[in-house]
Parts: C-alpha cells; structure tokens; sequence
C-alpha cells in the first residue's frame, strides 16, 4: 500500500489465502488497486475490494480485458510504456519479464509519482537490462522481487540495484510459498554492502519516504 496523506495505492492485494498477510481482504480501504499481472497471488482479492469499496482497478488492457471485465469491474486500462494521469500524480506501465496469467497479456511494474517522490513497483520480473534505463528516474525506492523460482533471486535483485540505483530498495515476493522462501535481511545487508539503502519490511510494518 503506497500512501500521501489523501490517497491510498493497493498494489496485487492476494490476502485471502495468504499466510503473510497482516491484514484481511476486509480490512483494506483503498483508492486506487494497481494489477501487475494475472497470477492468482497478484489478482488476489482485487474484485472483492474494488466491489466492496469502489476502488479504481489499474492495469493494462489486456488483463481489464481477460480478468476484470468478466467480473464485473470496470478497469483504468494502459498499456506498457504509457503513463497514466491520477488524482494524485501519475502511474507508469513499466515492461517485466514474466508471465502473465492471461492468453496475450504482458505483465508490467509501476512506476508511480505520489506524494513528491517516485516509486518503482517491479512486479514478478525477472532480471532485465531495460532496468538500467530506470536509474534515470532517480527512484525515491525501488520495490523488487527476491524470492527466485518465479522472479529474480537476491543475485539478480542485487544486480537490479546496481542498475537502478534507487534511493531505497525493500524486498518483496519472498516466503509466501515453499520454493520462494528468503532472508530478507540478508539481501538487504549486500545491498547496503553495495553502497544502497535497503529496508526489509515485515509484514504490516511500513516505511516513510
């Protein structure tokens, strides 16, 4: 959950069924849901909430298309390399190299300016060289995936770092299933090792920027 004192940015809410989560589907009030892809542990408990709150759904077109538009949810839909005008700044399709869920859909990252800063989402990437085009952004953080077998593992985060080089980098996509699990603070202790800041969130903790 990103957050500017206004509005509230869930991105892939997959909380039911999830034993990491701090909070229920239930419990979460948010704006805006930001979908990455079409796995189930991205999609997660997305129609629920939007239905229940009236958050605005954002993805690309193709997942608006295959997910939310046969359950009943109208989506925000761009596509990658567009940036998207929102209330409280912009949100920016960012390709990622994995799959999808959905027949003809790309999986993307986010890169969203909120609150005067500018914070890049990966998604489930894997290690990619469009990432050193991202350290022209100047990324207040970076939120990359670690958890390998799926996405990048630490090695690779680690290089993404050093492509990237954001101001902040926080772990995520580790521990939810067997074959993902990760020291986050290991991998956090390279990347200062490195010269960055890192911060391993555990589950409801958050960090100001």
């Amino acid at each position: 959950m990103l957050e500017d004192g206004r509005y509230k940015v869930l991105i892939d809410p997959f909380l039911t069924g999830n034993g990491q989560a701090a909070v229920s589907a239930d419990e979460v009030k948010p704006d805006f849901i930001c979908v990455t892809h079409g796995h189930g542990d991205h999609v997660g408990d997305t129609a629920a909430i939007a239905k229940r709150t009236g958050a605005q759904v954002v993805c690309s077109v193709d997942l608006a298309e295959g997910v939310f538009a046969p359950a009943g949810i109208t989506a925000l839909a761009g596509n990658l390399g567009g940036t998207i005008p929102m209330p409280f700044g912009s949100v920016k399709l960012f390709q990622a190299i994995h799959g999808s869920g959905v027949a003809g859909c790309l999986s993307c990252g986010f890169i969203f300016r909120m609150g005067g800063k500018k914070i890049y989402h990966a998604g489930d990437t894997a290690l990619m060289t469009d990432m050193n085009l991202l350290a022209d952004e100047a990324l207040d953080a970076a939120l990359l995936p670690i958890g390998d077998f799926f996405t990048m593992g630490p090695e690779d985060a680690l290089r993404a770092v050093k492509m990237i080089k954001p101001k902040l980098t926080i772990p995520m996509h580790y521990n939810t299933f067997p074959p993902i699990v990760q020291d986050p603070e290991a991998f956090a202790a390279l990347v200062e090792k490195a010269g960055f800041r890192a911060a391993a969130l555990k589950p409801g903790e958050s960090v100001e920027l």
